[in-house]
């Protein structure tokens, strides 16, 4: 069978929809892009925020009117907490909600009569992956989470804690290592809170990825600035990890962060980058902020502003709130005009742009291996090609079209600044 799968959302999304990619491949049936030829399309859909909804109705839709004829599966964020809508939406097949995703491809072919052929019957050969344009992979250790942020309908969503046995994350690691992967990005949805319930943590984890695989690069996704293991910092003594963090902070205010009822505090999370970046060399810390939420007073923004330049951030997703219901913040008063958080977010993604600027001019003269994606030719004669430092900076550098450097790491020496992009020449 051809098929087809789509993802909206986080990165969690991202490395279930590529392990089912893996499932499918190895059962023998096709992974391919277009979805208006596919025998069944897979959607993993997201609910994050009002337009994360949207987005995933529109995507079911169009998915339908395009090929009326596939079968059409839907699961995540969205579809689990809309059931009953997703399921009497015309055209749906089949829902897998959130509880269910691990046995997505086995549902999905058990409930479509399809048959496969064995594993063994197959040559995995370059794992779905490469068909999907990737060179790093997604490895989904976590879901669920114990914690119930007020804004945050994905926990809901999720369900408990749910953590894979380490060895067969090995096993995921060095299958996707063996397809040529280069890079693997481990997350979840509470990454910091893995093996809560298996008797382990996320220290004893990445130390087994360590020990026990040779990929190149290891990468972890967002993790919480709370519940992180002792001596876990010691970890990026091996160069193999990348020396990047990604933690949310959501609000540079106390106040604010009470009323999010998130586990940290400024003063707190001030500590935990002072220490990561005493024992980490060059370490990029990214984070996430959100403007507008309710209540939020000028003194408070003011407050996230001067945290934000405090800690000079490498980069920040930023997010203008929205109502979600079923979340104990939309039913908070004093709901932030829009005209107000579109001044805030847009004074925020000012600031934001300075901060990474400086970040970006301490990392020019030096040199770092480099992991490029797909090059593009630009002339009869030459390509550009985009690619990632360890750091997590974007890269660019113009070849001759003779040189191939897809999927390749590389030492590049960094001269200069490009529209937020670091320029490179080789070595």
């Amino acid at each position: 069978m051809r098929i087809h799968l789509k993802t909206l959302g986080c990165r969690l999304n991202e490395a279930e929809t590529e392990s089912w990619a893996n499932d499918f491949n190895l059962l023998g049936h096709s992974i391919i892009n277009d979805s208006q030829t596919a025998d069944i399309v897979v959607l993993n859909t997201c609910a994050v925020t009002q337009g994360a909804v949207r987005k995933s109705r529109q995507l079911i839709r169009k998915t339908q009117q395009q090929n009326p004829t596939a079968k059409l599966v839907v699961s995540g964020c969205y579809a689990t907490l809309n059931e009953k809508e997703t399921v009497d939406t015309s055209g749906i097949d089949l829902l897998v909600n959130n509880q269910q995703k691990d046995e997505l491809v086995k549902r999905t072919l058990q409930h479509l009569h399809i048959e496969s052929m064995p594993a063994i019957s197959t040559e995995p050969g370059e794992v779905a992956l490469f068909t999907r344009g990737r060179q790093r992979a997604f490895i989904k250790v976590q879901d669920g989470c114990r914690y119930r942020c007020t804004f945050c309908i994905v926990t809901i969503a999720r369900g408990d804690e749910k953590s894979k046995k380490i060895k067969k994350i090995i096993d995921e690691v060095n299958a996707v290592h063996d397809s040529g992967i280069q890079e693997v990005v481990i997350t979840g949805v509470h990454l910091g809170g893995y093996g809560s319930d298996i008797n382990s943590d996320l220290y004893q984890l990445i130390k087994a990825l360590l020990d026990n695989t040779e990929i190149p690069r290891i990468r972890m996704g967002s993790l919480e600035p709370w519940d992180l293991p002792d001596n876990f910092f010691t970890l990026f003594y091996n160069p193999r990890l990348m020396p990047h963090m990604h933690l949310p902070i959501q609000s540079g205010s106390n106040s604010v962060l009470r009323r999010m009822a998130r586990r940290c505090k400024t003063e707190e999370f001030r500590q935990l980058v002072t220490t990561a970046r005493e024992q980490v060399q060059h370490l990029n810390i990214t984070t996430d902020i959100i403007v507008g939420f309710p209540g939020e007073t000028e003194d408070e923004w003011r407050q996230t502003l001067a945290f934000v330049e405090e800690m000079e951030f490498g980069g920040l997703h930023i997010f203008s709130y929205s109502k979600r219901e079923g979340t104990k913040a939309a039913g908070l008063t004093q709901q932030v005009d829009d005209k107000i958080k579109k001044s805030r977010s847009q004074q925020l993604h000012q600031l934001a742009e300075k901060i990474k600027k400086d970040n970006l001019q301490n990392m020019l003269d030096q040199s770092v291996p480099v992991l490029w994606e797909e090059g593009q030719t630009i002339q009869a004669q030459e390509k550009i090609y985009y690619g990632y430092t360890p750091h997590y900076h974007r890269v660019k550098t113009v070849v001759s079209s003779d040189i191939e450097l897809a999927n390749k790491v590389i030492n590049s020496r960094l001269s200069s600044i490009e529209d937020g992009v670091l320029l490179s020449q080789f070595l």
